[in-house]
């Protein structure tokens, strides 16, 4: 039976289908104000002086701080962990991650070529390209997107390719666990998944954008004139994902890998999903 909190299982079977789902207000909206001015500090610039914002984009690391902790970790958004990837398969998140923040500007930010991320790879490799990704999806359960800033059309909200996490899994399967680098998967441009439908990642700060870990998506500059404010962490997976699994037990992010594998479709919306399911 789904908490009461977790995602319907319409949107359950969306995210299977389509590979991610909208969480609204999974946080409050005074939590991600109070977590945007700890970003405005360590941007190094200043909110109300435009005129310091000389970069279209700044990338901050980790931040260890409780508020970024507790809006990680809220029940609504517990429940949907639990929906997609399953109760107890998941380690809760200490921070949210990475921080590319989005700034006005005519320059190139030079970072918005399709992609998908990666999950692991040797110990203190500096480049990320030899990262590696395989089709079991090792050390990543799903990719998310947390909203700090209202994100509308113009202000950079991440694309996301519907559906293309069914391309990618079709693309690692014949590579086991050994899986593919991001410099292997992107010598094709990601042009399997070239002919699905765009989304974007928009709504209001609090909103969190909880994805299947295929999923193809881009950056994109800021065309509006506020700065976005984003975290982009991986859930973890306490115990590996298992998407041949036979005890019935297959969790949505591994039911959508199967059906990749068991199906050769393009069109994602023709698949059928049965069972209880998590979030869209």
């Amino acid at each position: 039976m789904l908490h009461p909190l977790a995602p319907s299982p319409a949107h359950i079977e969306r995210f299977i289908v389509e590979g991610f789902v909208r969480i609204d207000e999974a946080f409050p909206r005074d939590l991600a104000d109070a977590c945007r001015q700890i970003l405005w500090l360590a941007t190094g610039f200043q909110e109300d002086s435009p005129a310091t914002w000389t970069r279209p984009v700044v990338r901050i690391g980790h931040i260890p701080h409780p508020l970024f902790r507790e809006a990680a970790n809220t029940p609504k958004l517990h429940a949907a962990y639990d929906a997609l990837v399953g109760p107890g398969r998941w380690l809760p998140l200490g921070s949210v991650g990475t921080f590319p923040i989005r700034f006005p500007s005519p320059e190139d930010p030079g970072d918005c070529g399709w992609h998908v991320d990666m999950s692991f790879g040797t110990e203190n490799e500096p480049d990320f390209m030899k990262w590696r990704v395989n089709v079991a999806s090792k050390g990543r359960a799903l990719l998310m997107l947390f909203l700090f800033s209202d994100v509308g059309e113009d202000d950079a909200p991440t694309r996301l390719r519907v559906g293309s996490h069914f391309d990618i899994a079709r693309r690692l399967a014949p590579h086991g666990e050994e899986g593919l680098t991001l410099g292997e998967l992107a010598s094709t441009g990601f042009t399997e998944s070239a002919h699905r439908p765009e989304a974007l990642a928009t709504g209001p700060a609090g909103t969190v954008y909880l994805c299947h870990p295929f999923l193809v998506h881009a950056a994109q500059p800021l065309r509006g004139r506020v700065p976005r404010f984003l975290a982009q962490p991986p859930l973890v997976p306490s115990v590996p994902l298992d998407p041949f699994r036979d005890d019935g037990n297959a969790a949505p992010v591994e039911r959508a890998i199967r059906i990749a594998l068991e199906t050769q479709s393009d069109e994602p919306t023709r698949h059928t999903v049965t069972g209880s399911g998590e979030a869209c």
